[in-house]
């Protein structure tokens, strides 16, 4: 059993990620885009595909529902890492300063099986990553507790020992309801001081 570990999110904690970022491409108009994104493709909608449904078959579905928007639905479907520009600011610094310190990393993100599919090959801080449970894959979404207590079985972890780290208020609360200690990330420099505080890294590391 690992004695201590480090639990990451990874939307909005180690990569920024909003539809806009891909749509703000295709869409020149501002209401138009607040449009889309507030109505079509939504991120109450899009979480279908983090809860297990495949991104083909939603996509289909909506092009049905909104067929002078199809080319931008199919868009969704084949240039979804375009919604995800890049890192948080010091995130990646701070995971490979915990595995250089030795300290053992996981992950848990609501993230679609298929997009991750996609996503993880272009990632190589993931190698970093003893494993990382997604709930597409798993069909269990956070704040569910049954996604918290899958990892503490699968990565073989005390619980007592572990840090979540997640931007959802609801998220960090469903881990500490197992007993996994919560830190609700607001960014790099105040992540860093939790993890000083709880002795993952040192001021020196």
């Amino acid at each position: 059993m690992i004695d201590r570990c480090v639990i990451f999110d990874v939307g909005k904690v180690l990569f920024d990620w909003d539809l806009r970022h891909l749509f703000g491409k295709l869409i020149a108009d501002e209401q138009d885009l607040e449009y889309f994104v507030g109505n079509i493709i939504t991120p109450g909608w899009h979480f279908q595909h983090d809860a297990g449904r495949p991104a083909a078959e939603m996509v289909a579905e909506r092009k049905l529902e909104y067929p002078d928007h199809a080319a931008l639905i199919d868009a969704y479907g084949t240039r979804f890492n375009e919604t995800i520009p890049g890192p948080v600011t010091g995130s990646l610094e701070l995971v490979e300063r915990l595995d250089a310190a030795g300290v053992p990393l996981f992950a848990i993100t609501n993230f679609g099986h298929d997009f991750w599919e996609g996503f993880r090959p272009t990632q190589p801080v993931f190698d970093r990553f003893r494993d990382v449970i997604v709930s597409g894959t798993e069909k269990l979404m956070k704040p569910d507790p049954a996604i918290y207590r899958l990892a503490i079985a699968r990565f073989e972890i005390d619980p007592a020992g572990a840090l979540f780290i997640d931007d959802v208020a609801a998220n960090v609360a469903g881990a500490e309801s197992v007993g996994i200690a919560g830190h609700q990330f607001v960014d790099a420099a105040a992540l860093e001081r939790e993890l000083v505080e709880r002795r993952y890294l040192s001021t020196g590391d």
